[in-house]
């Protein structure tokens, strides 16, 4: 056994802690808390899990985590990969935003010439067409046979004229319908309200209002512990698509799961800088900072329009 494990083990007894207990509270496997504390290090799933589950042990025995971190830190091992990774990931966004920017600008400087020419043209087919129509009735008063037929033309463009206007009421009519529709469809749309950090620094409460839909769907960027419980704490992850026994996501795994019909449910990531989290199809942030708090969770609450 450690230095490290002993100090933690002691913390644990003196707050009246089984390994069942400590378990509870801070949802990492019994078997991983025996090895922290007994310095077995190998049998965990990475070293990035090794300062993420000796932070939460040591948070839940009421210890100064940082100073535990850096008084023992010869026994941890490094995690070089995990740092690189929460150094870079911020950057590339910023770069990807710019660089889309830049072609879409790219795109309307293209088009312009040809929306220019296209412009030219139809003024020229209007032109010659106002000039074929002003020589058609200037020969039709010239001719006296033609007074007839002249009148019959103008009682035809009445006709017309007063059939296009009917026709414009109507069109205004079903216009207005569809914008009332449209406006009614935009007051409907589903509302997801602002991320509440809770007083353990480790939970986001979202509500959302608006839709009876409340679908999941947690995208895995590196190796990551999932778990989803609902409002009764009941775990509920393994009726999620692409459920593992384990719990254990690595990149590239996506796990969705429809729980239309529950009041609420809590997702919990073990390295939250791994996970990206989807509600409805809207992404979904952590109040804290993923690297200040590798552990997180998120509430998502369904409030019931009256």
């Amino acid at each position: 056994m450690t230095e490290l494990g002993t100090r933690l083990k002691e913390a644990r007894m003196s707050k009246g802690y089984s390994l069942d207990d400590l378990q509870e509270i801070t949802k990492i496997q019994k078997r991983y808390l025996s090895a922290i504390e007994e310095g077995n290090y190998s049998i965990m799933p990475g070293s990035f899990y090794v300062r993420a589950f000796i932070k939460q042990y040591a948070e839940a025995v009421d210890l100064d985590s940082n100073d535990l971190l850096e008084t023992y830190k010869g026994e941890i091992p490094a995690n070089k990969s995990a740092d690189q990774s929460a150094a870079t990931s911020p950057i590339s966004q910023p770069v990807q935003r710019r660089a889309m920017t830049k072609k879409a600008a790219r795109k309307s400087v293209d088009w312009m010439p040809k929306i220019i020419v296209a412009l030219f043209i139809i003024v020229i087919i209007v032109s010659i067409w106002f000039l074929k129509q002003h020589n058609f009735k200037s020969d039709v008063v010239d001719d006296p046979k033609q007074d007839v037929n002249v009148e019959s033309t103008d009682v035809s463009h009445k006709n017309k004229a007063q059939s296009s206007q009917k026709d414009n009421v109507n069109k205004e009519k079903e216009n207005t319908k569809e914008e009332e529709n449209t406006s009614s469809k935009k007051e409907e749309k589903p509302l997801i309200s602002k991320g509440k950090l809770e007083s353990d620094n480790i939970t986001t409460t979202y509500t959302l209002t608006g839709t009876k839909d409340l679908k999941v769907k947690v995208k895995v960027t590196g190796s990551t512990w999932i778990g989803i419980q609902d409002e009764s704490g009941n775990e509920i992850s393994s009726q999620a698509k692409n459920f593992k026994a384990d719990q254990m996501y690595n990149n590239g795994d996506v796990l969705e799961m429809d729980a239309t019909g529950k009041k609420s449910i809590r997702v919990r990531l073990g390295a939250s800088p791994n996970g990206t989290i989807y509600v409805n199809n809207e992404q979904i942030k952590f109040a804290a900072s993923p690297t200040e708090r590798y552990t997180q969770n998120i509430v998502i609450k369904l409030e019931e329009e009256e």
